[in-house]
């Protein structure tokens, strides 16, 4: 038998998403090394470009000009996405701390997490302060602040040229009549040639910045910068870019050094050979350079080969960085100065030249080759196209079978005869009777749709609690189905631990314990949980709704077409992460909360509309949804008018039943499988101001969408 899904063996884990680490994801999706894992943590769904940061803060870009989109970028690469900022590493045992997880283990380690101008020391400035690395930090409270602040007073702590620069970016962006002061304790641009000092002296002057030299900073405060001579430069804005700092967490990795730099050698390793080190945050013992990103770029494809060489036993190569390079420096409005061996010019060409080099590295990524799908054999049985379809099938509540497929075969199962077993025609648990206790019993599982597991077991355990909740039970027991893709017994090892640590927060949250389960081994990762739960009072079922009662959904719904276009490159980082973590809100005090509702379902697999639908058809009611109470995840409205749909969209709404009015992008959102949905709840509505209102406070994005009427079973969107 011809073997299509080679083992993963070993573990690449990338900390940062710097310049080298997104030019290696891209080269690594073109030519992935077979029987590796790859992971990249990072704090956010995105990582800013250095290089156009001053445009932005100028206004001459977007943020989405300026952020590199690593989730897209993961799942080119093939590899998983860590949300989360690493704050260690254990070198003896080969893990990665990132906070609210299980450590990360790895075979071979990278770090690219570039520098910190943060300012510990400086009284006042970690509270009041702005540092303006990391990039992506400063950049969202930048533009925060620039769209509401008139005529304010800014502040930049440092007079290199990165604070220059920020500075006639501020003062060109800036509204009314602002005042940009940049302070330094010497003398302002004093590293630089004195051509090109000249030059940028100048251009600081014509654009307006007040320069404070041989001013010693004593403190920050909200009014401002105290100086050590007693003046103070009011200021609404205080950021910091005086010099480079390493991040702290890197001085007790245990490697060599150099003033907090992870130093490496001429192959870019540490003085560990399985912890690598490259751009700003690394110190290139044989070549020293000076801080800038044109050697993260330039070491990128070395680092590439090298990672590949050492996983797989092959040669390493060395990287020689270049003597001087061609230095491009922002003058606020859309001029630049160019300087290379002392020698400076400045003026609009030379802006038009920075943004063709920073927009042609930016498509790099905002334009990733697609991959050849595997040819199909020459011979194939009639209606294999027609079952692949046009697109790939969605993990997560896309990957079910249709609600018609379903209750057609249910129907046809006989009915129990067992007193001690009842079930509502529609509803996905089973409510069993042991001894006068009232106990509730589902199983649900998930094929993996977002490449941490951790990320997977924390939305699965959630979803399959859903239906304890759903019922006004309280989660009892809990026992754990998994699937494993083939890796090596150490690989398996690691995935299970991150997996069932993560389910165990979840669960023992709940109330919970996990008792055992099974595992075994397929071509891909799939979660499920069994779970038990007690009622001390009658189950809340779909069969209750009245009429008059309002309607109460806890979670926006869109999570089946977004992670239908991650799946395609399609959806962007923030709007996924962002899904992610609406999964991951756990639904047990919602259910405490509606303890009264007349009928109770969680929204899942079948979408809203077909979730309703069950309610209506148990109930023997009608249902108004109206479409603008309706809570859409960010982004889900905008995919779906692009016509992005889950492949199973098709059959949730032939088989939803009658609903009538459901048009246009967010009529078929109603029809959109979710994962750990929300809990739609029938409502008393002397009772609904109430409970929507507690919801709240507790912390739910919940919304009142419709009503109960009387009638026949159908759905109308209103």
């Amino acid at each position: 038998m011809m073997q299509t899904h080679l083992p993963l063996t070993r573990d690449l884990v990338l900390i940062g998403g710097g310049h080298s680490h997104a030019l290696l994801l891209r080269m690594w999706g073109m030519n992935p090394l077979a029987g590796v894992r790859v992971t990249v943590i990072n704090p956010g769904p995105t990582a800013p470009y250095s290089g156009m940061l001053p445009g932005f803060v100028a206004g001459h870009y977007s943020r989405e000009d300026l952020d590199i989109d690593l989730v897209k970028l993961a799942r080119f690469a093939g590899a998983r996405v860590v949300l989360g900022a690493a704050t260690g590493v254990d070198r003896e045992r080969r893990l990665v701390h990132v906070p609210n997880r299980p450590p990360i283990a790895y075979d071979v380690l990278s770090v690219d997490v570039g520098i910190t101008s943060t300012m510990p020391d400086l009284k006042g400035f970690p509270e009041h302060g702005i540092p303006a690395k990391p990039l992506g930090a400063f950049a969202s409270k930048w533009d925060a602040f620039r769209n509401t602040a008139a005529s304010p007073e800014i502040a930049v702590i440092g007079g290199g040229v990165a604070g220059a620069e920020l500075a006639m970016a501020m003062k060109h962006a800036a509204k009314g009549d602002a005042k940009v002061r940049l302070i330094d304790r010497g003398l302002v641009l004093k590293d630089l040639g004195e051509a090109a000092r000249a030059k940028v002296l100048k251009a600081l002057k014509n654009g307006g910045v007040e320069l404070v030299e041989n001013a010693e900073v004593s403190e920050v405060t909200s009014a401002g910068v105290l100086l050590a001579d007693g003046r103070i430069i009011a200021a609404q804005f205080v950021t910091g870019a005086a010099g480079a700092r390493p991040h702290g967490w890197m001085s007790d990795i245990g490697v060599e050094m150099t003033s907090g730099f992870i130093a490496v050698n001429r192959q870019l390793q540490s003085s560990d050979p399985a912890i690598f080190a490259v751009g700003d945050c690394a110190h290139m013992t044989a070549n020293p350079r000076p801080k800038a990103g044109v050697y993260a770029v330039r070491q990128a494809p070395v680092l590439f080969r090298n990672l590949r060489a050492v996983l797989s036993g092959g040669a390493l190569q060395t990287y020689t960085p270049q003597k001087d390079y061609l230095k491009l420096i922002s003058l606020g409005k859309k001029s630049a100065l160019a300087e290379k061996l002392d020698r400076a010019f400045s003026g609009p060409l030379l802006w038009r030249l920075k943004n063709h080099i920073d927009v042609k590295f930016m498509n790099q990524f905002n334009s990733l080759p697609k991959m050849a799908t595997p040819a199909l054999p020459h011979i194939i049985a009639e209606g294999v196209v027609e079952a692949i379809g046009d697109k790939p099938m969605c993990g997560g509540c896309g990957a079910k079978v249709g609600r018609k497929a379903l209750r057609s075969v249910l129907t046809d199962l006989p009915a129990s005869d067992r007193a001690d077993v009842h079930s509502v025609a529609g509803d996905d648990a089973a409510i069993l009777t042991t001894g006068g206790v009232t106990q509730i019993m589902t199983t649900d599982h998930l094929r993996s749709f977002f490449a941490d597991p951790v990320v997977m077991s924390r939305i699965a355990a959630i979803h399959a609690l859903g239906d304890v909740w759903a019922m006004g039970a309280a989660p009892q027991a809990v026992t754990a189905n998994l699937i494993l893709p083939r890796t090596s017994a150490d690989l398996q090892a690691r995935t299970l631990t991150e997996i069932m640590q993560s389910a165990q927060e979840v669960i023992s949250e709940a109330g919970a314990e996990i008792v055992g389960g099974h595992s075994s081994l397929g071509d891909e990762l799939t979660i499920g949980f069994t779970v038990t739960g007690l009622c001390d009072r009658a189950p809340i079922t779909i069969a209750g709704a009245k009429a008059g009662d309002v309607l109460i959904l806890t979670k926006p719904i869109g999570s089946g077409v977004i992670m239908a276009a991650e799946m395609a490159g399609e959806a962007s980082g923030d709007i996924v992460a962002k899904a992610l973590e609406t999964m991951m809100i756990e639904q047990g005090k919602a259910s405490e909360i509606l303890h009264d509702a007349h009928a109770m379902t969680d929204v899942t697999g079948f979408g809203l509309a077909g979730h309703l639908s069950g309610i209506c058809e148990a109930s023997g009611v009608a249902a108004t949804l109206e479409i603008d109470a309706i809570p859409f995840m960010d982004g889900a409205v905008e995919l779906a008018a692009g016509g992005t749909k889950s492949s199973l969209f098709k059959d949730n709404r032939s088989g939803a039943g009658p609903v009538f009015g459901a048009d246009g992008p967010r009529g078929d959102l109603l029809f959109d499988p979710q994962t750990a949905g929300g809990l739609l709840a029938a409502v008393d509505a002397a009772q609904a101001e109430a409970v929507l209102a507690a919801l709240i406070a507790a912390g739910y994005p919940a919304k009142r969408i419709g009503f109960i009427a009387v009638g026949e079973p159908v759905v109308k969107v209103i």
